[in-house]
């Protein structure tokens, strides 16, 4: 039975905006606190820390087949790369996030002496570790997906 990772992650990203707006209307706040929970340079921080990470590791080639496993196939060697590279992926997403968290939080600190503006670079603070967790909502069915292909294909061999 071939499983198509796309659709997959397609209803992910379907279910999560869906709960993030009902999250955001069910409480006060009206749809202008969506701009809230975008942080422009804490994206292209995480995006380039695990990018060029994934690039300079030789990773990304099977990162990317990650993709396609259910939809091609793969030998249990190419699966278990694949595996490798998205592993290296959720871990550069969580240590992009402490980087960009502690570059964010030394800021905070430094401006201190403005009250006003702690509470939005505090916020700025919170969005990198955000954005790691919604990249490994996105990463860990990959990563599973790929596991349990290899696990079918390697009974398929003991048969």
């Amino acid at each position: 039975m071939k499983k198509n990772i796309r659709l997959v992650l397609l209803g992910e990203l379907l279910l999560f905006v869906v709960v993030f707006f009902l999250i955001i209307f069910m409480s006060s706040y009206e749809l202008s606190a969506v701009l809230w929970f975008i942080d422009l340079p804490s994206l292209i921080l995480l995006a380039a820390i695990l990018i060029p990470g994934l690039l300079i590791m030789g990773e990304w080639k099977d990162f990317v087949r990650s993709f396609s496993v259910g939809i091609k196939d793969f030998s249990l060697l190419e699966l278990k790369n694949i595996i490798e590279a998205v592993d290296a992926a959720q871990k550069l997403t969580v240590f992009g996030a402490l980087f960009a968290i502690i570059i964010s939080g030394v800021l905070l600190l430094g401006h201190l002496d403005t009250p006003e503006t702690i509470g939005p670079n505090l916020a700025v603070c919170f969005l990198s570790g955000l954005y790691a967790v919604i990249i490994e909502f996105f990463l860990l069915p990959l990563r599973l997906n790929a596991e349990r292909k290899m696990n079918e294909e390697m009974d398929l061999g003991d048969e």
